[in-house]
């Protein structure tokens, strides 16, 4: 695939992987990016996942033919990108790897050597010139890995992005675009929105047509879209109006209350409630929906004299990616000791600048009329 004259794309997709980093569902596969930058010196963007790796470097031969890479410039040291820079190496003996001192360490955790002899330590600002094509390389620590950079090819005014403007799915997947690539970067990514941040700052100095991510398509088209999203999501906005109901059931008394609650908030106009059944939806797809929207209910039972388990894991997804900037409701269940709406309100004591409704519901074993009224009092809170 051609990005530009002399940019083209030699990566592969992975549809046999079930999920991705062990967690995350991927039903429609996996992209691994990377590209050739053709000039006088020819710069090869990113190796690939080790199972594509002889797949990957029969890309690069077709794609340069008699040619040989001049460079591998290594973003990013996560293994579903850099596992085959050590076959590259033995490949294209004169090749010179080009990366951060941080991925050097980490290339010989990997591959047991530095490549002393074949190697350029570049950092901040620092440039690479291939001819007609002028790379820049800007740091981006923690992005979401210490060794991070991107680069900005100001001929072509292309930003090669790493993990920045990634996505689930294949490349060439057909695919609503925001979905995916919020699930991929609240679950991946969103721990470190500050820094995510700063790399979109540095970026906005930049003169930028088209963005090459490491993972799905790449992105020439309404920038201002993406920009625009991946600002409200590093700084932790609200991207849709509406509320998620996130619960836990065990015979179906708490799942009645999230269900009645839903149509309560829609009677009262909210423009949409995401429902989502936690011991059977996809984890990944809650937290998602919890920092697309701008209120957040937690319905669950008492369990062990705390929340049960899936809302207990829901709580701490959000909490190590930083949630905040939103209001939450409570409804607990107990049928003989609730205690579950004070413990969340002790885990969610420790979120920056969240705002608890007023009403809680407290049910004690099955719906009653005065919890069908605390039910109306938190939807007119919560709508």
């Amino acid at each position: 695939m051609k990005v530009t004259h002399d940019i083209k794309y030699i990566g592969v997709n992975d549809r046999n992987i079930d999920l991705f980093e062990g967690q995350y569902i991927v039903p429609n596969g996996m992209a691994y990016n990377s590209y050739a930058i053709i000039d006088e010196k020819i710069a090869i963007m990113d190796s690939v996942d080790a199972a594509f790796g002889l797949e990957w470097l029969g890309n690069i031969e077709k794609t340069l033919g008699s040619a040989k890479p001049d460079y591998l410039i290594v973003q990013h040291m996560e293994p579903d990108h850099s596992a085959s820079i050590d076959i590259f190496m033995k490949t294209y003996p004169e090749a010179v790897i080009v990366s951060t001192s941080k991925s050097f360490v980490m290339i010989k955790q990997f591959f047991g050597t530095e490549y002393e002899d074949r190697r350029i330590i570049v950092d901040e600002g620092d440039t690479l010139d291939l001819g007609k094509h002028s790379l820049t390389f800007v740091t981006a620590p923690m992005v979401h890995w210490p060794e991070v950079m991107v680069t900005y090819d100001k001929t072509d005014k292309v930003l090669f992005s790493a993990d920045a403007f990634g996505k689930f799915g294949a490349w060439d997947t057909d695919e609503d675009w925001a979905c995916e690539a919020r699930r991929y970067y609240f679950g991946i990514v969103g721990k470190y929105g500050i820094q995510a941040k700063k790399l979109l700052d540095k970026a906005a100095g930049l003169d930028i047509e088209i963005i090459c991510p490491l993972h799905g398509p790449v992105l020439s088209e309404n920038l201002g879209y993406y920009i625009g999203l991946y600002n409200t999501w590093t700084t932790y906005g609200v991207e849709s109006e509406g509320t998620v109901i996130a619960y836990t059931s065990v015979y179906g008394n708490t799942r009645k209350a999230a269900e009645m609650l839903k149509e309560k908030l829609l009677e009262k106009g909210c423009k949409k409630v995401a429902l989502n059944d936690l011991a059977r939806c996809d984890m990944a797809e809650a937290v998602e929906d919890a920092f697309r929207y701008g209120k957040l209910i937690l319905a669950t039972t008492t369990y062990n004299s705390d929340v049960f388990p899936f809302m207990r894991e829901f709580i701490n997804e959000l909490h190590e990616r930083g949630y905040k900037n939103r209001k939450i409701g409570l409804v607990e269940n107990g049928s003989w000791a609730p205690t579950a709406a004070n413990v969340m309100k002790k885990k969610l004591a420790d979120f920056k600048n969240i705002e608890l409704a007023e009403t809680v519901v407290t049910i004690k074993s099955a719906l009653t009329d005065e919890n069908i009224a605390q039910l109306d009092k938190l939807a007119e809170e919560m709508k």
